[in-house]
């Protein structure tokens, strides 16, 4: 899922300054003397604007999760690697987890040692808790998981679910845990701002500021206490401010689009000024609003796809390295999505075809009469490009795309929207066009259900939606995304999906031009153990639950 952008921004930015404090009691690993490297703070930035004082890890308008710091209080069960989501989970608060054959039961064993911030031990109860609070409250079971029966015993945990969660194991096994002992007092868990957060994180909360927030690390942990003994979150009031900072080095990690990243970013420190932006299963992609003639003809839809230039919009939108080309036809990214193509597309990479793209339209009973396209009833064919004027790569896109569109006679306009009127438009259907982005998951299925489904599809004029934003209506793809959730075995899960990849490319409900990432740009100068291309180990992206993973692997330069 794209994270949310700020008006300035082509994308939302993230973090910012924080020093965190407090300090724990109970057992766990003591904090040894500091490095003689002298590197003992890191600073975090995300162009989010003033804050406040929100410290709610459910809440995704909270401060904790638009600058990312929640991760460094709250830890999940279990830690997938956000770009290798199908390799097996690193045990976290859990040592064990099991799924049974249909995967409507999960049992985990929590790890014994652990203790809260505040001293007290984490039990399976709390656990349990965690997991019963997604179930009471639907504010904060934001993936609608079908939870049954919840129990805990010793140091285990048993869930049940009403239908199979193949497809949610990840979201499930990555939920992060709250005390009990303090959430049960709160009144309201969907709406608390929460002051003084508990968690079992290496981290407390020091100071805050509404443009930063300080985080001081803990006497003890479970692990081996972080090098890092202060984090500072600063959010900055633009796009412009935050690459600033990240190129005169007063900001050492964020996640930010910079237009022209080589000039104002990397050459002003080529040692230590490193950015990896990594693809994961998710996609951006023009998104068209199928209930509004003529496009609500597939054909008109794979037309406009095969003049689309994906390259121009990786090397001018996306500044060649924020958001990769999606290369093949079913709109599935590659490398990571490669396993999971479907024989007939193995190989089938999209192309600019003009010529293919005037057959499409005159087979189907269009016809260019000089430069105009005209549909079959003779009406010249026009349409609005739409997004938030402060997107600055998604504009630069929509730009492109007006002008691929002319070669086949479309007459586009692109309208710089204000964010909140776009997002309201978005929601209730009001648009022909729009870049916009998708869920990503561990497979494709993230990416076509919020693309196809049914469950989610409602009238134009409805608002509300979490998906299908192009009003697409397909009993097939319905039925093949509930076969791919519900399957029990493997060969009926590849054969609906086979199914979903051939109706994205004959139906083109959207026209992928890009992959998600889940990247960030950070500094060598004073800290080293960054996520890279040859690392793998996680998604460099601040915000992200494998940020806690990065700060444990942090050293202060210097100290090998």
């Amino acid at each position: 899922m794209r994270a949310r952008r700020t008006v300035s921004l082509a994308l939302t930015g993230l973090l910012a300054a924080a020093t965190l404090a407090a300090c724990s009691n109970g057992d766990g690993k003591a904090a040894g003397s500091s490095s003689g490297s002298g590197a003992t703070v890191l600073n975090i930035g995300m162009p989010n604007g003033p804050q406040t004082q929100n410290n709610n890890p459910f809440l995704g308008s909270s401060a904790g999760a638009s600058l990312g710091y929640r991760w460094m209080i709250y830890e999940p069960l279990v830690m997938i690697n956000g770009i290798k989501p199908t390799e097996p989970g690193k045990p976290w608060l859990a040592t064990e987890w099991k799924w049974d054959a249909n995967y409507t039961k999960l049992s985990f064993t929590i790890r014994d040692g652990v203790k809260w911030s505040d001293g007290q031990p984490l039990t399976a109860e709390d656990v349990a808790y965690s997991f019963q609070l997604r179930k009471d409250h639907d504010a904060l079971n934001t993936d609608a998981i079908p939870y049954g029966t919840i129990t805990a015993s010793g140091n285990k945990v048993d869930l049940t679910f009403t239908r199979s969660q193949f497809t949610n194991q990840n979201k499930i096994l990555t939920v992060f845990v709250v005390p009990k002992h303090q959430w049960s007092m709160i009144a309201d868990p969907t709406q608390d701002t929460l002051k003084d957060p508990i968690g079992t994180g290496p981290y407390t909360v020091k100071s805050f500021t509404p443009q930063t927030t300080t985080l001081t690390l803990r006497d003890s942990y479970w692990q081996d206490l972080p090098k890092v003994k202060e984090l500072r979150y600063t959010s900055y009031n633009d796009n412009n401010a935050q690459t600033t900072a990240l190129a005169n080095g007063s900001s050492e990690w964020s996640f930010v689009f910079v237009p022209n990243v080589k000039a104002v970013y990397q050459d002003k420190d080529p040692k230590n000024h490193k950015l990896w932006f990594p693809a994961n299963l998710g996609i951006h992609g023009l998104w068209i609003n199928t209930t509004r003639k003529p496009f609500d003809n597939p054909a008109l839809r794979r037309a406009m796809n095969l003049v689309i230039n994906r390259d121009d919009i990786f090397k001018q939108g996306e500044a060649g390295y924020f958001y990769p080309k999606v290369e093949s036809m079913t709109g599935i990214p590659t490398p990571a999505g490669e396993s999971f193509i479907a024989p007939e597309f193995k190989g089938k990479n999209h192309s600019v075809d003009v010529d293919g793209a005037k057959k499409e339209l005159t087979d189907a009973g269009f016809k260019l009469d000089g430069d105009t396209l005209k549909d079959p009833t003779g009406k010249p064919v026009t349409i609005t490009l739409t997004d938030p004027a402060g997107w600055s790569d998604y504009i630069t896109d929509l730009e492109i795309i007006k002008d691929n569109l002319s070669t086949i006679g479309i007459k586009a306009t692109v309208d710089k929207a204000n964010q909140d009127a776009w997002f309201k438009n978005i929601d209730t259907g009001n648009f022909d066009a729009a870049m916009h982005w998708t869920n990503g998951g561990a497979t494709p299925f993230d990416i076509y259900q919020n693309i196809m489904d049914g469950k989610i599809l409602k009238p134009v004029g409805k608002g509300g939606v979490s998906g299908n934003y192009g009003r697409f209506n397909s009993p097939e793809a319905t039925k093949a995304l509930d076969q791919y959730a519900n399957a029990a075995d493997d060969a009926t899960r590849t054969a609906a999906l086979n199914t979903l990849q051939k109706i994205m490319v004959e139906q083109m409900p959207i026209i992928p031009t890009s992959a998600s990432n889940v990247g960030g740009l950070y500094s060598t100068k004073n800290w080293v153990g960054w996520p890279d291309e040859q690392n793998q180990y996680g998604p460099a992206q601040p915000t992200q639950q494998n940020a806690l993973q990065i700060i444990l692997n942090l050293k202060p330069a210097g100290s090998q």
